[in-house]
Order: structure tokens, then sequence, then C-alpha cells
């Protein structure tokens, strides 16, 4: 059994067991479980569930196993005989999860 989930504006194919990482969450909090309920599709044996958008009733939960950041992405920008450069650096916070079950 799959389901295809949407959090943080992408969409991620699951199947229970599978580790991805997510966008962190500012109101998980200390919760080691996240329930994912924007679920799209459900596709099993008998055939796949679409939804229109959602799915009623179906619901994905994981274990959070860790916190951690991507590597750093440099940007830069310049005006050229001007004199002016800018340089920043971004790390983004995610979360490694493990699909626990899928519900549907």
């Amino acid at each position: 059994m799959y389901a295809v989930i949407e959090d943080g504006g992408k969409q991620y194919k699951v199947a229970e067991g599978d580790e991805l990482l997510i966008e962190r969450r500012p109101d998980r909090g200390d919760a080691k479980e996240i329930t994912f309920d924007r679920v799209l599709l459900i596709g099993a044996d008998g055939g796949p569930k679409i939804g229109a958008p959602l799915v009623s009733g179906a619901s994905v939960t994981a274990l959070v196993l860790a916190e951690l950041k991507t590597r750093k992405v440099v940007g830069m920008k310049h005006r050229r005989r001007k004199g002016f450069r800018k340089k920043w650096g971004h790390r983004q916070k995610m979360l490694r999860v493990k699909i626990a079950s899928i519900r549907g």
C-alpha cells in the first residue's frame, strides 16, 4: 500500500517503512509523531483511491527520527562598476521521518 501526501507545498509518494526528509514544522513542539491529513491518493491492490482534491478520512502517521539542517546554500548579488556586493547563506531545517501507518 502506498499514498501520495502533500506537506509544505510539496508532494511525496510514501509507503510504510519509508524514510524521508520534510521541512521542519514550527508548531510541532516535542511530539514524536506527525499525522499527515492531506492525502491526495491511496494505492492498494484493489486499485487507487483518488481524492478530489483530498481522500476523505485518510491519514498517514509518521515517527520523527531526527531534526537536522541541510547543506548551506550561498547566494550573491553584485552590480557591475558600482562596488555593490551582497552575499547570503541559508540552511533549511528538516525533519527525518519514518512512515508508520497509512489509513484510508
